[in-house]
């Protein structure tokens, strides 16, 4: 088994294991104390997670700012820790992801009798307990498990090596590409994050075989140990401290230019002009009382879904960055819509798929609506509206 977590609290007494038996008492979990030492095993859905109480003498989890993300308040909550607990699985299985979610409800149950900050030794990251709710109740976002990490190698214009931490706890290599610029990190951000949420849930490519991205670029990922021997210009000592084994995202034909994979990841990026954002949110706020009107005639077994985007303050780096992001329409509330995320913030995970948020109706800049999960183009969507307006 790999420790992958280490719970640390300021709690300096371990809750009792009878209080833990009480805790983890359902149908679907088995819990089981250990003889001797204080520590327990779970064992949920063909899945087992190990707790002990680590010794003092091992001291506390080093967390140096440089390397792990988190907030101030996590950093010092982790330096101020009396007890440590760590999380042990068996990565990989044929649901990868299993283990590593019994783990964290495992966490998530002994947080409730010791709170503390959740330290991931694989991906470099600080959760504090609020993080640990939102990771096990929403939608899975490989942000919350993973840490992409660039490293300049070389001189000139695409000097950059990014690279995951985390994907071991999945039971995967983790992953990486080179010869990147500045301009290229959003673009390699999002491809990696959807390279490595399909190695979680065991549904990556098969290695040194052609393979095309969702936006249609072809890439083949070939073992680290091969791939970089095709490199130049990088210096022996540049991977010290990564002596991992990795998996190398290359061309088809096995170089190291990745540039037109990238392309169609940086149209994501691009900056909708402010004149089109104020056209559409003039359009949209025209057509909203007719939207919001048929949404709440909405029969009960229509197979429509109705959407709404708004703009969301997002913090990367201490920055601020509006983003418009979509989400279903659930109710409506004075003056405001309240619905469910249907994608999460692009440059941070402040706000995750899945999450229920409320937003003024005067805010919302778009409209769609989805029929059995086509959206309707814009005659189709006018002509809903006004289908049912009294003559």
């Amino acid at each position: 088994m790999k420790e992958v977590y280490v719970l640390a609290t300021e709690q300096p007494v371990p809750p009792t294991l009878d209080a833990l038996r009480a805790a983890f008492a359902t149908d679907e979990v088995e819990f089981v104390p250990h003889e001797g030492d204080w520590g327990f095993t779970v064992r949920a859905d063909g899945s087992e997670v190990k707790v002990v109480l680590k010794p003092l003498s091992d001291g506390r989890p080093r967390v140096p700012q440089e390397l792990f993300s988190g907030s101030p308040e996590a950093f010092a909550r982790v330096e101020k820790a009396q007890a440590c607990y760590a999380f042990l699985l068996e990565p990989g299985g044929a649901q990868p992801t299993l283990p590593v979610f019994e783990a964290l409800w495992t966490v998530r149950t002994l947080m409730e009798q010791a709170p503390g900050v959740l330290v991931d030794l694989t991906a470099f990251k600080l959760h504090e307990p609020e993080d640990v709710v939102e990771i096990t109740e929403l939608d899975f976002d490989i942000r919350d498990h993973v840490h992409l990490h660039a490293i300049e190698l070389a001189e000139g214009d695409t000097p950059l090596w990014v690279h995951s931490h985390g994907m071991e706890k999945f039971g995967a290599r983790d992953v990486e590409i080179f010869h990147l610029g500045e301009g290229d990190l959003l673009a390699a951000e999002s491809f990696l994050h959807e390279l490595c949420t399909d190695l979680a849930f065991a549904q990556g490519p098969a290695l040194r075989a052609e393979v095309s991205t969702s936006e249609g670029q072809s890439f083949t990922l070939v073992p680290s140990e091969e791939a970089r021997a095709n490199l130049l210009g990088v210096p022996l000592d540049a991977f010290d401290g990564h002596e991992g084994l990795f998996l190398t995202v290359v061309s088809p034909l096995g170089r190291h230019n990745t540039a037109e994979l990238l392309s169609t990841y940086r149209e994501r990026f691009a900056k909708e002009p402010a004149e089109q954002t104020q056209a559409m949110h003039e359009e949209a706020q025209a057509l909203l009382p007719a939207f919001l009107a048929r949404f709440q005639r909405k029969g009960l077994m229509e197979p429509l879904t109705f959407l709404v985007r708004a703009p969301f303050e997002t913090h990367p780096e201490g920055e601020v960055v509006v983003e418009n992001l979509w989400l279903e329409a659930v109710a409506r509330d004075e003056g405001s819509v309240v619905g469910r995320l249907v994608d999460g913030a692009v440059h941070t995970t402040e706000w995750r798929k899945g999450a229920h948020v409320e937003v003024e109706e005067k805010q919302i800049n778009a409209l769609a609506i989805a029929r059995e999960g086509r959206a309707l183009n814009e005659s189709e969507l006018r002509a809903l509206l006004t289908a049912e307006r009294p003559m």
